[in-house]
C-alpha cells in the first residue's frame, strides 16, 4: 500500500446500513496504529448522527492487535437518539475477531459558561522554535524536554507540539477524529518515563520493553483544528498491576483547552519475564 494521507484514512466506505470499511498504510512496527482505529471508529459514529451534534466524548477498549494488511469493519449501534445528545456503540471487527469497542457521545451546541481552568504552560517553547520530526507521514510533532519545575501532576511528563500534514475539510468531525489519531501517540512515552526502566539507554529501553494499549479517553471540550500546532501534555499518574494511567491535556496556541485525554497502558519489563 502507498504513502495514505490522513484525510484517506478518515475517508470510510459505507458497506451497508451502519457499517463503514476503513484502512491504513504501513506503521515502522507493523500491525495498525491505535490512534487509527480509534479516529475510524469515531468517524464511523459520527456519520450516523445529525449534523448539528459534534462529538463530547469517547471511550474505546483495545482488544486485540489490529493488521495492517486487512481491512477493518465498523458495525455501529444507535444507543440513544436524545433533543441534546446522541450515542453510539462501535464494534471494529478484521476477520470477523474483534479488535477494537468504542462508545461515543454527540451534544448539540449548548450555550453556556466558558470556565477555563488549565492553562498552557508558559513555560513551553514555541512550535516553531523546536526541531520537527515524526515517525509517520500522517502528521508532525516537535517534541520538547518538560520544564524542570512546574505544578504539573503526575511523573514522567511528556510534551510535544503536533498538528496533522496535509489537507483536511472544515468538517468539525473530521478534525475531532483527527486529532483522536495524534492524541495516541505520547502517553507511552510518559508511562515510560515515569516508570525505572526509563532511566536504561534508548536501545536497552526497546529491546526489553514490552507495552501496549488497554483503553483510550477523549474529552473534546472546546472546537479545534487539528492540523494547526496543539501542545499534548501528558505525565503518569500511577503505576500498578503493570498498568500505567497517562493522563494528559491539549492546548492550542491561542491557549485553549481543546481537550483532556487519558490512556491505560501495560508495561512490562522482558528481563523479569525471562527471569520468572
Amino acid at each position: 500500500m502507498g504513502e495514505m494521507t490522513l484525510a484517506e484514512i478518515l475517508d470510510l466506505s459505507s458497506h451497508g446500513a451502519d457499517v463503514m470499511v476503513g484502512s491504513g498504510p504501513a506503521y515502522p512496527w507493523g500491525g495498525l496504529y491505535g490512534g487509527q482505529i480509534v479516529a475510524q471508529a469515531l468517524v464511523a459514529a459520527g456519520r450516523t448522527v445529525e449534523a448539528d451534534k459534534q462529538p463530547h466524548s469517547l471511550r474505546a477498549y483495545f482488544i486485540r492487535r489490529g493488521e495492517q494488511a486487512e481491512p477493518v469493519r465498523y458495525e455501529v449501534e444507535r444507543l440513544r437518539n436524545g433533543r441534546s445528545f446522541s450515542t453510539r456503540r462501535v464494534v471494529a471487527l478484521q476477520n470477523g475477531a474483534v479488535i477494537l469497542n468504542l462508545e461515543a457521545s454527540f451534544q448539540v451546541e449548548e450555550g453556556s459558561v466558558d470556565l477555563g481552568t488549565i492553562q498552557l504552560d508558559p513555560q513551553l517553547s514555541d512550535p516553531e522554535s523546536l526541531v520537527v520530526d515524526s515517525w509517520t507521514p500522517q502528521f508532525e510533532r516537535a517534541y520538547q524536554e518538560a520544564p524542570a519545575e512546574s505544578d504539573r501532576l503526575g511523573e514522567g511528563r511528556a510534551t510535544a507540539w503536533i498538528r496533522t500534514r496535509g489537507d483536511l475539510s472544515d468538517d468539525p468531525l473530521v478534525h475531532a477524529a483527527a486529532l483522536a489519531f495524534v492524541s495516541d501517540d505520547l502517553p507511552t512515552d510518559s508511562v515510560i518515563r515515569a516508570h525505572p526502566i526509563g532511566t536504561e539507554a534508548p536501545k536497552v529501553i526497546e529491546k526489553v520493553m514490552v507495552n501496549a494499549s488497554l483503553d483510550h479517553t477523549i474529552w473534546f471540550h472546546r472546537p479545534g483544528r487539528a492540523d494547526q500546532w496543539n501542545m499534548h501534555d501528558f505525565s503518569c499518574h500511577t503505576f500498578v498491576g503493570g498498568r500505567g494511567l497517562a493522563l494528559g491535556h491539549v492546548h492550542s496556541l491561542d491557549d485553549q483547552h481543546i481537550a483532556t485525554v487519558a490512556q491505560e497502558i501495560v508495561l512490562r519489563d522482558n528481563r523479569q519475564l525471562r527471569s520468572g
